[in-house]
């Protein structure tokens, strides 16, 4: 099956992001997705250690070690961004000041349900940041993920078997292989990967994908 990169499923999300949104991106994969606003719109992203106008990364050479996102990673701001203490920006991820969130996942239950910090891996530490504030004050939640995970075993899943990070909150998964809907059905084909068919994502898949309306 034909995958995409991280930039470029960083660039099929931004494409679904409207001109004037106030976005906050996760750790990981979604953090890319500030390098790739299309032309003509002007995004807002957040990032909860306390920026406001998060640009896209920083050219080489050009890092200034003080500018850094939730992830750590090197940044650059846009113009008018602002910065303030971790209590207010906590505060708008709260508050519903923020219209969409972008978030990595281990696993997404075909209701919504979201898992995405801890795993049952002693190995890995669970982390959970600040997606539990994220996903009970922000309307919309997208999820950027691989589709299967390290053993090519299903992430998207009838039920989740991770400790659940919010209960039905992912509206939208963009995956390596195809972009969901999550609606009331279950999850519902938008598109997918060039190349790819229906029933090939279908096979690393544990729910089912219901076709295009």
């Amino acid at each position: 099956m034909n995958r995409l990169t991280d930039n470029e499923l960083a660039a099929r999300v931004a494409r679904d992001i409207p001109d004037g949104a106030y976005v906050n991106l996760g750790i990981g994969k979604p953090t890319h997705v500030s390098t790739y606003v299309p032309e003509g719109r002007e995004v807002i992203y957040h990032s909860e250690n306390g920026v406001l106008g998060v640009g896209p990364a920083p050219a080489e050479g050009e890092e200034d070690p003080e500018l850094i996102d939730a992830s750590k990673r090197l940044i650059t701001t846009a113009p008018g961004s602002a910065f303030f203490e971790h209590a207010d920006s906590f505060a708008m991820m709260r508050g519903g000041h923020i219209d969409i969130a972008v978030l990595g996942a281990y696993q997404v239950a075909e209701n919504g349900d979201l898992a995405n910090w801890a795993t049952l891996d002693e190995k890995f530490p669970p982390a959970v940041g600040g997606a539990m504030d994220l996903v009970v004050g922000v309307p919309t939640i997208f999820v950027m993920m691989r589709h299967t995970d390290r053993d090519d075993g299903p992430k998207l899943l009838k039920r989740c078997t991770y400790p659940l990070t919010g209960l039905a909150v992912v509206n939208r998964v963009y995956t390596d292989l195809a972009v969901l809907d999550v609606t009331p059905d279950g999850f519902r084909l938008v598109e997918l990967t060039e190349g790819n068919s229906l029933e090939e994502v279908q096979s690393v898949t544990e729910a089912r994908i219901l076709p295009p309306v």
